[in-house]
């Protein structure tokens, strides 16, 4: 039995580093075969994650914000339209202007990528549990074959297998990750899943041979688990928990207590959760209150600084140095603890 290695058990080892100044680290890197983005950080597409403002703020910072699926065709090609709309305000080579949006693979599913390639959708990502399909396997196909124009994202999967058939289908990035999320409870629901750094770095040696880009997607429980998503080798890290609760996610801002002691809140809830879903049928998500974070800038803002500095630490100017450069080590259960700020 092969033993499996997820964030928490392992660390990165630092290196001898000559660079100056952490300012100067480039963030840019791969989010399809054939574009880049500025940095390395992908919304999820969750309808407490990204509508319109938190895909409008990431292209503004130079990422890519998902534009979700739990709505009708219409609404989510108005979110299209309304980006196009706003970007004439933002015009330059520092904003990459990338429109993302997700699609499932049933019911209407073709027509919904055919109207959002049409409103100005530059990538479609098949959003499912269980990416290694054939139902996916054949919408890749029929999207490259009908829509040619799009760039398309396939997942989730956690092997090198189902990497390797997603690609051989035409996949042009792949998302990797399954049974980590934030609130997800597939695992516990189904026993199905592998730990994610593992997950990684058997997709990832695939890709590679393939020349695809990979999103770590899942996992992520702080900014450290941002850069170990990195040095396992992805190209890009999607978020939906660190991002929950802030200003631009989809939800009102909600009051609990009274003044002086009144909080604020937003909700937060799982592609799978029976609060989304609306029916008990296929449940392996959860939903709770995050409470209010502010502007998505500030924690996009600390989670670049974090990167740079881990590409510091092993002596990396770039994403692409990272790769090469990094190792890891196996922590135990006391290094895991220690890793943690013991007087707080």
């Amino acid at each position: 039995m092969k033993k499996c290695y997820t964030y928490d058990d392992v660390n990165i080892i630092p290196k001898y580093s000559d660079i100056k100044s952490r300012s100067t680290i480039e963030l840019r890197t791969r989010f399809t075969k054939n574009i880049n983005i500025d940095i390395p950080i992908i919304s999820a597409p969750m309808d407490t994650i990204t509508g319109f403002d938190m895909a409008f703020e990431m292209l503004k910072q130079g990422g890519v914000g998902v534009i979700h699926r739990f709505m009708s065709i219409e609404e989510q090609c108005d979110i299209i339209g309304k980006i196009n709309f706003h970007m004439d305000d933002y015009t330059g080579d520092d904003v990459p202007y990338i429109i993302c949006a997700a699609i499932g693979v049933s019911g209407d599913w073709f027509e919904r990528a055919q109207e959002l390639a049409l409103k100005g959708a530059d990538v479609l990502l098949i959003d499912v549990a269980h990416g290694h399909h054939q139902r996916v396997g054949e919408s890749i196909e029929k999207i490259k074959n009908d829509i040619p124009r799009v760039e398309v994202i396939a997942g989730n999967v956690a092997t090198g297998e189902a990497v390797r058939y997603l690609c051989e289908k035409g996949a042009d990035a792949i998302r990797v990750g399954i049974g980590n999320g934030s609130l997800c409870e597939t695992r516990i629901r189904t026993g199905v899943g592998i730990p994610q750094v593992s997950a990684l770095l058997d997709g990832i040696s695939v890709a590679d041979k393939f020349n695809v880009p990979v999103i770590a997607d899942g996992g992520i429980r702080n900014i450290g688990d941002v850069c170990k998503g990195l040095a396992c080798g992805a190209d890009s890290v999607m978020l939906g928990s660190l991002l929950s609760g802030t200003k631009e996610s989809p939800g009102e801002i909600e009051k609990q207590g009274e003044w002086p002691n009144e909080k604020l809140f937003k909700k937060y809830r799982g592609s799978a959760s029976r609060d989304s879903k609306r029916s008990d049928k296929n449940v392996e998500g959860n939903h709770k209150v995050i409470s209010y974070k502010g502007k998505t800038l500030r924690i996009l803002s600390d989670i670049k600084d974090g990167i740079r500095s881990s590409f510091s630490y092993v002596g990396a100017n770039n994403i692409s140095e990272f790769h090469s450069k990094v190792e890891f080590i196996e922590v135990t259960r006391a290094g895991q603890i220690e890793a943690r700020p013991h007087l707080l």
